[in-house]
Parts: C-alpha cells; sequence; structure tokens
C-alpha cells in the first residue's frame, strides 16, 4: 500500500487579516442587530408594565397605549390563532399580533435558517453573553457528543406537548379560550408570574443561567421549545453554512466557536436544524474563502452579514407594516373590560 503524501496548506498573513477583518464586521452587525430588537423588547415590556399599572390603580397613575409587541410572549396563544387563520381564512380578534410575529419569524426560518435566535430573540442574546461571560472566567465545559445530542431531545419533546394541545383543540374551543378571562389577559398573567415569582420558578431560573455559563447555549440548545418550532421550519431553508475543502486548511475553530456544537469542519454544508446562521465559525475562520453563509440548493451565493440582517429586518418589519396597515394588529377590547380583568388576573386559572 503506498501512503499519499501529507499537503500542509498554508494562508498568506494578508488574506488572514482580511478574513479575520471580515468577520469581525460579521458580529459587529449581528450585535448591533441584537441590541436593536433587544432593547426593542425592554421598551415594550417597560410600556407594558406602565400600561398594567394604569388599569390596576384604577387609572391614578400615567395612561400609556398597550405596546402589542408584547404578544411576542405569547407563542401557544399565536400557535392557536394560526390554526385557526389557516382553518377559517380569519384574522382573530384577540392576541393577532402575537401570531403574526410568529409568522414573521417563521419567514424568517424558512428563508435564513434560524436567524431568529441568533439574531432577533432577546433570551437567544442573553443566553449568547452568558456563555461569552463564562468562556472569559474559564468556566465553560464542552459536554461530550453523545450527551450533547441526548440533551438536545427535551426542547422537542416540549414542543410535541405544546403541538399537541393546540392540534387537538376545535378552532370554536380556540377561540372560546382566547375569549375567556383568561384568555383575554394572559399577557397580564405572563407579567404577574414574573413579578409574583415563587421559590421554585427562582431556583430554575437560577439553575437555567447557571448552565447558560457553563454549556454555550443552553438554554436554547436543550430547552426552548419555540427555537425548536424555528429549527425544524429551518429543515427547508436554502440558507446554510458551506465550506469548501480545498480552501479549508483543517484547523477546526469553526468547530470549536460553534455555538450549538456542530461539527463543521467536517461536513461540506450545514443543515442542521440547531444552525442559527450566526456566522460565528465563519468569523474565527483563518482562510479565506473556506466557510460561508451561501443560499441557493445548488451553487449557493455567498450571503453577506449585512445582506442578512437587512433581510430581517425586511421581513420583520414587513409582516408587522401588513398587520398594522390592515387593521389586525391591535387587540381591541374596551377599558371597562381590563379596569375589571387586569386587578383579577392573577385570580383566573386555566380553563382546561
Amino acid at each position: 500500500m503506498v501512503s499519499q503524501p501529507i499537503t500542509f496548506h498554508r494562508v498568506s498573513p494578508g488574506r488572514r487579516t482580511l478574513r479575520r477583518r471580515h468577520g469581525d464586521v460579521s458580529q459587529r452587525i449581528r450585535l448591533a442587530t441584537q441590541v436593536a430588537f433587544g432593547a426593542g423588547a425592554v421598551a415594550v415590556g417597560v410600556q407594558f408594565v406602565m400600561w398594567v399599572r394604569y388599569f390596576e390603580n384604577a387609572g391614578l397613575t400615567t395612561r400609556v397605549a398597550r405596546p402589542d409587541g408584547v404578544e411576542a410572549w405569547l407563542p401557544i396563544a399565536a400557535l392557536m390563532n394560526l390554526k385557526s387563520f389557516v382553518l377559517t381564512g380569519e384574522v382573530p380578534q384577540a392576541h393577532a399580533a402575537g401570531m403574526f410575529m410568529l409568522i414573521a419569524f417563521l419567514a424568517i426560518s424558512v428563508l435564513l435558517r434560524k436567524a431568529f435566535c441568533g439574531w432577533i430573540c432577546p433570551v437567544g442574546t442573553i443566553s449568547e453573553w452568558l456563555w461569552r461571560m463564562g468562556g472569559w472566567c474559564r468556566l465553560t465545559v464542552a459536554p461530550p457528543r453523545w450527551l450533547d445530542v441526548a440533551l438536545r431531545a427535551p426542547k422537542y419533546v416540549l414542543l410535541a406537548l405544546f403541538g399537541y394541545v393546540v392540534v387537538t383543540m376545535p378552532v370554536p374551543e380556540i377561540r372560546a379560550f382566547l375569549g375567556s378571562p383568561y384568555g383575554m389577559v394572559a399577557d397580564v398573567k405572563m407579567l404577574n408570574f414574573f413579578r409574583d415569582m415563587g421559590r421554585l420558578t427562582a431556583v430554575v431560573l437560577t439553575v437555567i443561567a447557571v448552565a447558560s455559563l457553563l454549556v454555550k447555549n443552553a438554554w436554547c440548545r436543550y430547552l426552548c421549545p419555540y427555537g425548536a418550532l424555528m429549527g425544524l421550519a429551518a429543515l427547508v431553508s436554502p440558507t446554510r453554512i458551506a465550506r469548501n475543502p480545498d480552501a479549508c486548511i483543517d484547523c477546526a475553530k469553526c468547530a470549536k466557536a460553534c455555538p450549538a456544537g456542530l461539527p463543521v469542519d467536517r461536513l461540506a454544508s450545514i443543515h442542521s436544524a440547531e444552525c442559527t446562521a450566526c456566522m460565528t465559525c465563519v468569523s474565527v475562520c483563518p482562510a479565506e474563502g473556506a466557510l460561508d453563509l451561501t443560499i441557493g440548493l445548488r451553487r449557493g451565493r455567498v450571503v453577506p452579514p449585512w445582506a442578512l440582517a437587512a433581510a430581517v429586518a425586511i421581513v420583520f418589519c414587513g409582516v408587522v407594516a401588513f398587520a398594522r396597515w390592515n387593521g389586525y394588529w391591535h387587540t381591541a377590547l374596551s377599558d371597562d373590560v381590563y379596569f375589571d380583568l387586569i386587578p383579577r388576573a392573577s385570580a383566573f386559572a386555566h380553563p382546561r
């Protein structure tokens, strides 16, 4: 048997510097996108708290408009409304904004992989910052491959449970649920869940935060059912990370940097439902032309980071603008209903 000579690939310092500069740009653009959406989420949260307090205090505090964007935190209600909309063709009257945001996030996932998780989701951003902090403190650990794969199952189990509830619930029952006192103030009940946090909830959140310090994207990788849904939608996406074996120098920096723990260095392209199109692997690659985010089923075209950020913003803002323009965005309930229900929101039990 004749042994094959070993060929060592080298990258000139100038090309390595060029690739690193481009990589830094991609992560700066992603960080700016994350901060922009995160700031929007904080603004919505503050406005929502002020709005709730107005009705809790009998109108004696400052009156602000209800921020319908808060319905992004009601994913199950959004799934229910989406099912009702698909089967009847009628836009729901309650919490329709959540449904339209879900449609936008699914569209982004189909077009740009799970970019919702890597570029938009504020919880994903916090999770990422925690594990980066853990890395700076040298706390992060990499679980064995078999354990990492096994731990990804819970989020799909949770998604299956929620999906079963939504799929088996008839449309009239969905409308009755969302039209009940519980359904009408589901957003307020979500707020109260954190305002009146019990010991068990505090312990669970602390465990998740500590786990996020120790393992890259622990929440997103192992527990988030919303991310699992986006990942399944991303399986049909024409966008993917593509590796050019001829330019690759086999340094494995891409695999080490991947927040999802994917073997980027061993595959020609990444089709996994775990890929968030964060471009972290591309940013650390020292070999020009070895790794890129591409779009297209055959000969993919390289997607620059600014184009991905622009596409995310266009899809999201376009869907929101459509809903607003056609009068679907706002949940129209009278002040009398809110004055009656919001002070009693904590007492409402789930109707099922």
